[in-house]
Parts: structure tokens; sequence; C-alpha cells
């Protein structure tokens, strides 16, 4: 909490205060290990890592280490090099695996995350007779939105009929546990599956998913998630709360650069299933006699079998680079710093609100358990003429249509000063100051 009766045209107790959990932070020195953007004589105060992660400062070794193996080797590097490229994707499975809460056969980086939904929902919304609906929340991100109708389409369904879309109460932001626990045993046997957010881009909300899976499991439904805004934000336990299948993007918490590889998890229980309804492709088959190019598919168990191509080096190898670091800190100590932080932020967001008599609305939960680091901002009366005041300033955030900014302290590179610099630029922006 910042102190009381700070003044925010002077903010240094605030600034102290930040500058005092700096110093008690044991996973400070990890700023160090990524690129923070300059601007002007420093650094920007970066907190869009909920779009688009910041480079670590390891990836260039590795990603130069794949070009040198392929100027040394060419082809041959596929099975010489020093990651040889024939099982790239394994070298991010256990770390992977350690932050989806799962077990290593249940994940594997593959693809880009909607091309991902695209091959689960082949698999798992599989409608038969009465049982064809499926689930998404209102307001979901575009894509999710887009793979949910053709998926729709292509099972020769009417969208308007068949899809359905949670929303909030009437003067709400986010969905309550209980309306969604309620909405699917109301959908009972029409229900062939339910896709939500792990974390809902727009607000910020961290999805009950273990209750919303046990909910779709009572009800005979299938159940997945989309984890673009959760991998690497908040712990998850996919095995243990028995999710049937996820994916996620590796270019925003995961800090595998732009168009970075995903992944994707698929429970254990689903590993040994050849009659199970998938897009396949050759890397998908038996590993052991896939260069046997043998006619007929044989599937390879687990997540892997569910890979179409072979891994895109390049592509993947910043993400190694960030998966070291994530090691390193651990994502139990990862989280408390993000409870802390993030709890900072939005206490000094009143505070600012509370001195400048500005109406300052946190559309993300208040309660921690229900959402990752970033906070949904909405300033009334100032619209993206303040949005545009912090970016001129060097605040990176960014802005969603109609009226939210957007802003994650991530703990693997922000800091409090971070912070209570924005939140002072905050002020400044909101009283009209130059």
């Amino acid at each position: 909490m910042p102190p009381e009766n700070t003044d925010w045209s002077d903010h240094r107790k605030f600034l102290e205060e930040a500058r005092t959990r700096d110093a008690q932070d044991v996973l400070s020195p990890f700023r160090s290990r990524f690129h923070m953007p300059p601007h002007g004589a420093g650094e920007a105060l970066y907190f869009t890592g909920n779009s688009l992660g910041l480079q670590p400062v390891g990836a260039k070794d590795i990603i130069d280490g794949e070009l040198e193996d392929w100027k040394r080797l060419g082809v041959e590097a596929h099975f010489d090099g020093r990651r040889p490229w024939v099982s790239y994707h394994k070298e991010a499975t256990e770390d992977l695996a350690e932050l989806m809460g799962a077990l290593p056969v249940e994940v594997v980086a593959m693809n880009a995350l909607t091309v991902n939904l695209h091959l689960l929902l082949v698999s798992f919304y599989r409608p038969q007779g009465s049982r064809t609906k499926l689930m998404i929340e209102a307001g979901a991100f575009p894509s999710d939105r887009y793979a949910a109708l053709s998926q729709l389409r292509l099972h020769g369904l009417d969208p308007a009929e068949h899809l359905i879309e949670l929303s909030p109460r009437p003067g709400e932001h986010v969905l309550r546990t209980e309306d969604i626990q309620d909405r699917i045993a109301q959908e009972g046997d029409q229900l062939a599956c339910v896709m939500l957010c792990g974390v809902q881009f727009y607000t910020g909300q961290w999805m009950p998913m273990r209750e919303i899976t046990q909910a779709a499991h009572a009800a005979g439904a299938t159940c997945g998630f989309d984890l673009a805004h959760a991998a690497g934000n908040v712990p998850l336990a996919l095995h243990d709360w028995d999710v049937d299948f996820a994916c996620w993007c590796g270019y925003k918490y995961l800090n595998g650069g732009p168009g970075c590889t995903a992944g994707a998890f698929v429970h254990e229980r689903h590993a040994n299933k050849p009659d199970l309804q998938r897009f396949e492709g050759w890397w998908g088959h038996a590993e052991a006699r896939r260069f046997k190019m043998e006619p007929d598919f044989d599937l390879m168990p687990g997540a892997e079998g569910w890979q179409t191509s072979n891994a895109p080096v390049m592509n993947m190898a910043a993400m190694l680079a960030s998966l070291a670091e994530f090691r390193a800190a651990g994502m139990e100590r990862l989280r408390a710093k993000s409870l802390d932080l993030t709890a900072f932020l939005e206490s000094g967001i009143h505070a600012v609100a509370a001195s400048t008599g500005s109406r300052l609305e946190i559309l993300t939960p208040s309660d921690p358990a229900a959402r990752g680091c970033q906070l949904s901002l909405v300033a009334h009366g100032h619209g993206k003429a303040l949005f545009e005041h912090l970016t001129n300033q060097g605040v990176i955030l960014d802005w969603r249509e109609p009226a939210v900014i957007r802003m994650a302290p991530v703990p693997l590179y922000n800091s409090f000063s971070d912070v209570a610099e924005f939140l002072g630029i905050l002020h400044a922006g909101l009283r009209g100051d130059t």
C-alpha cells in the first residue's frame, strides 16, 4: 500500500516506499536479464508484457547458435546440431509442463495459438444428436470467436442456434462463478464443449478454471481453455483440474518474441486414443518410424500426437531463453511478487483518483485470486487523450476499444519503482500538468 496522505503533486514518499520494496525484492536481478526499451536518456516504463513480452538477454546467443549450426551443418543440424532440430520442440517440454501444471506427455510446443485451437476443437468439439452447443464467453478475443463460429459451420450448424456466449450480469464487467456453473447445468445434454479463456484479455479476470471444468464434465461436455493471457502469468494446474485441452501463445508473458511458437495441452487420459478424431500430420506419426515414410498414420501418444509439422526452430529459440528465466525464478515466487506489485498499482490508482477528483474505474476483479497481473482501467472523461499523454511520457501500455487502458506489471522485469513513476505521470496527466 502507498503511504497514507500522499501528496501526489510531490509523491516522494510513494517513490521511497517503492525503492524500499525493490531493495527487498529477491527477483529484482531478473530485470537485467531482459532488454527494456529506451525512452529519452533512460528507459521506458513497459507495462505491455500482456501483449508482447520483452526480449530475454539470452535469446540472441541461442538464435545465433542455431544460425551457426545451419551455416556449419546445413541439413545435418537436424540430427547433429547442439540442439538437434528433429526434436527441437522437446527442448521446451519440461519447462512448459511445469508452468502449465501438467505432465510432460500432456504438453507440446507447436504452431500458433489459433491453429492449435482449431486442431483441438476438431478433437474435442464433436457434436452428436442433441448435444451440439459450443460455449464461449461474450467479448472473447476475436480470434477465439472466429474459431468457434467456423467450427460450428464446419459441422453444418447455425451459430445463432448453437453458439452460447456467457455475459456478465447487467452493470457488471466480469462473470460470476455461480452464473457460469448455472448456465452450464442449464444447457445440460445440449452442451458439447465449453471453451473459455483462462484470463480474459479485456477485463483481466482469471476464470475459475477448476470449477468450470467440473461443471462441464458434470454436464457431459468437454472443457478447454485459451491460455494466451494465463500462461506465465498465473499458476496453473491443468492436470489436477482435469482440463481436457488448452492452448496458449508464446509471445506474451512467455517472452518468446513476435509470432513465437505456441503450445497445446491435452490431458493424459486422452493420450492414447487413436480413434479420437484429429487432423493428422507427419510430425504426429510414431517418432521411431517417422522417417520410414509409411503410408498409414501411427499416432504418437500424448499431446505430441496433435503435431502436424516439424518445429520452427528460429521461432522457438528465443522462447527457450525465457523459459530458462522462469525456471530460475520459479512460478511460486513470481506469483507472490505479482500479487504485491499489482496490489501496489491498484492502491496507487485509487490514491491518484482521490487526489485528482477523477473517476478511475478498474474493470479487473479486486479479488487477487480472480486476476493475474493485469489491471484494466477506464478513465472516465479522459479517454484516449490520457493514453496518448502516458505514451508521450514514455509509458508503454495498450489501448483496447472502446475505452480501456490495459497495464500489466510483469514480475519478471517490472519493479515497484516502475509503478510509482507511472502513477506520478498518471497524476500529472489527469491534472493537465505538462
